[in-house]
């Protein structure tokens, strides 16, 4: 992402703006019987679990080119997990750096404290859910990057939609506050951009169908993307396509559209 701005422009004081960029990502899987929901879950805690987690949001940071100033995470009984990092725009010296925090390094005798936010932060939470009266079961994450000066949450779009097995994905965008120029005219942004598809790869775009709602007077997106290619034996537990009847593969994939649409729209459909 250019900086045109502030290549040609002198700042008073340091770039103050702060880049918010929020994802949802849904996975969805059939799960007829209450055994495939347990396993599914067991699957998901498994394949998604805090130290996981900790190494994408730790790939995340070097993609936008922060440091770690603190890591905290936690996984969760029944399930679901949670990670926090403080991270810097540039590295802190240890001299500055606060006592709570560990810089990435995690030992089991040290208690990890998240009580304050630097200029930038990055979490995640994952939340799997299923109904017993449902034969779909979802598995959601929440991910926030949070940045201030001239890095860039944007730079990790691309690698954080596939770190994940992504059928809904929901992202907003938004750069809050200003920065002044040493004449003291405010700057409201620092690059150009009319919608979040402006960041990511053609070859994603062509996978999913998209909606745009964005405010530009407030500089605040907002892309929806569902997938377009439901192939059945994906969303699948413990079953193969190749031993359901076409009538059982009519119902599955009505079912399994049926859950994207609703949580696409944010609407129940009767």
């Amino acid at each position: 992402m250019e900086n045109k701005y502030y290549n040609k422009i002198k700042l008073y004081g340091f770039n103050n703006l702060t880049k918010s960029l929020s994802f949802n990502i849904y996975d969805i899987c059939y799960t007829k019987t209450e055994e495939e929901r347990k396993k599914y879950i067991e699957y998901i805690d498994e394949q998604y679990n805090s130290e996981r987690l900790t190494k994408i949001l730790v790939n995340v940071t070097e993609m936008i080119g922060a440091s770690v100033l603190n890591i905290a995470k936690q996984d969760y009984d029944p399930q679901g997990a949670s990670v926090t990092l403080l991270i810097s725009e540039e590295e802190v010296p240890l001299y500055v750096l606060d006592s709570s925090c560990n810089r990435g390094i995690l030992t089991p005798i040290r208690e990890n404290i998240v009580g304050h936010l630097d200029k930038s932060h990055v979490t995640v939470h994952t939340y799997p859910e299923s109904h017993p009266e449902n034969d779909i079961s979802t598995f959601r994450v929440d991910i926030d990057v949070s940045t201030c000066g001239e890095i860039s949450p944007l730079k990790a779009l691309n690698y954080l939609i596939g770190s994940f097995d992504s059928d809904i994905i929901t992202i907003d965008y938004r750069v809050r506050g200003y920065t002044r120029d040493v004449c003291g005219q405010k700057y409201f942004i620092d690059h150009n951009i009319n919608s979040i598809q402006n960041f990511i790869e053609q070859e994603t775009l062509e996978k999913y169908s998209l909606i745009d709602m964005n405010i530009y007077q407030s500089n605040i997106f907002h892309t929806k993307m569902k997938i377009n290619d439901i192939k059945i034996d994906n969303y699948l537990f413990d079953l193969s396509e190749k031993d359901l009847t076409r009538t059982e593969k009519d119902t599955i994939f009505r079912r399994l559209n049926k859950e994207m649409t609703e949580i696409f729209y944010g609407i129940n459909i009767q």
